[in-house]
């Protein structure tokens, strides 16, 4: 992975020299052309909104569609009001990185605006898109193999998708070797991820490329505008969906400040649980209701009387578990949280082949935080996981505790 990792990075930054050094030698070819797709770029990156949740890797995370969209019509573009294009590849490519730079400035200086290997993945994106386009185009092989009519427009919504599936390859490559996690799961993560968004931003981008094509330049504002205005309300929602975490996370500290639970275990908890889903390969949907349902999974010990030592369920009476498990669904359901995650609280007693996915990693991760007692020793996580491989006949399903043994295990070593 460090070989592919480096072999990426080197292969961005010589074209991304051999693109802005060509076009300062050569200067900008139709620049009224390049000058608005940069606008549209740089607006996109300016604008990029915060993803609820974070990313696969549950990092925090953006998303500049716009900009993305733009970058690939300009990629795509083979005419502008029936005049044909000039610029080239690299061309493409400089553009795109100026004006990639000049919409993040405004935010560097809070802080770095965009990482490396997200800038990296955007030049190798945009030089694939155009390297595929471009001299197929200039060349007139373009029009002698697909011609002008639905061919032409099915093979730039191919090159669309064939780029977002490359980008999910060094993206996937990227996270394995930052994390050291495998590949196969985080390739499946970003896989699921971009299902609905991809082709979205493939099919604008081939539809703006095709429009400039025969209106021209005007043709911008009225693909751009409507899909600004969607950045918005997304921007809205993901406020919402952050506002409504905090809630859930507020509720769930509830047992910590009744004194049922020790501080900081229901976070714990829900990290632990959050990153044994992402081994597993889980869909942000799922891991979203394994967070909720973890920090939520104790919740029903405020119907007990007297707090349970060190607020550890794992070694009570089955039939106590049942019922704490149960008043803590009931209490779940009450909040107007999904049912789903009512469902993941409401099982954890029950044996793991009658729970849900999600229901079993928050058993296993509780039942290693009770162990651990939140000060996990190099020592006490083998005990702990010695123990939950013990009770893999019954309590605990074995391939999560292989999972949370891999993650305990990286996290021991950073």
């Amino acid at each position: 992975m460090r070989y592919l990792v480096a072999l990426s990075r080197g292969a961005a930054a010589a074209l991304s020299f051999a693109a802005l050094g060509l076009t300062l030698w050569r200067g900008l070819e139709q620049p009224w052309v390049a000058l608005a797709f940069a606008a549209v770029v740089a607006v996109g990156e300016s604008v990029r909104v915060q993803l609820p949740g974070g990313d696969h890797d549950g990092n925090p995370a953006t998303s500049a569609p716009l900009a993305a969209a733009g970058a690939l019509g300009y990629a795509l573009l083979g005419e502008v009001g029936g005049e044909r294009t000039t610029g080239g590849v690299l061309q493409v490519v400089a553009v795109v990185i100026v004006a990639a730079l000049a919409g993040n400035a405004p935010r560097a200086a809070a802080g770095p605006a965009l990482e490396l290997d997200h800038a990296v993945r955007g030049v190798l994106a945009v030089g694939f898109a155009a390297t595929c386009f471009q001299p197929l185009y200039t060349s007139g092989a373009l029009a002698q193999w697909v011609g002008p009519g639905p061919y032409y427009a099915l093979y730039l919504l191919a090159v669309t998708l064939l780029t977002a599936l490359c980008d999910s390859l060094l993206a996937a490559v990227f996270a394995a070797n930052s994390t050291g996690r495998p590949f196969g799961p985080l390739l499946r993560g970003r896989l699921r991820t971009r299902v609905g968004i991809a082709p979205a931003i493939g099919a604008t981008g081939a539809v703006i490329a095709l429009a400039v094509a025969v209106a021209g330049l005007w043709a911008l504002p009225v693909f751009c505008v409507p899909l600004l205005l969607t950045l918005f309300s997304f921007r809205r929602y993901a406020t919402v969906r952050a506002t409504y975490r905090q809630t859930i996370a507020s509720l769930a500290r509830s047992t910590e400040v009744a004194g049922y639970t020790p501080h900081g275990h229901a976070r714990r908890v829900a990290e632990l649980s959050c990153a044994v889903g992402r081994e597993l390969g889980l869909a942000h949907p799922e891991l979203t209701v394994l967070e909720y349902a973890a920090l939520m999974h104790d919740i029903g010990q405020l119907s007990l009387v007297d707090p349970v030592a060190s607020g550890a369920t794992e070694g009570l009476d089955p039939e106590l578990q049942r019922r704490i498990a149960l008043l803590g669904g009931a209490v779940v359901r009450q909040t107007g949280v999904a049912s789903e995650v009512a469902v993941v609280v409401e099982r954890q007693a029950d044996p793991f082949r009658e729970q849900p996915l999600t229901a079993r990693i928050v058993r296993a991760v509780n039942a290693y935080e009770d162990m651990v007692a939140g000060k996990a020793s190099m020592e006490g996580s083998l005990r702990a996981l010695e123990r939950l491989r013990l009770g893999s006949a019954h309590d605990y399903e074995p391939r999560v505790v292989e999972a949370l043994s891999r993650v305990v295990s990286r996290g021991s070593r950073g």
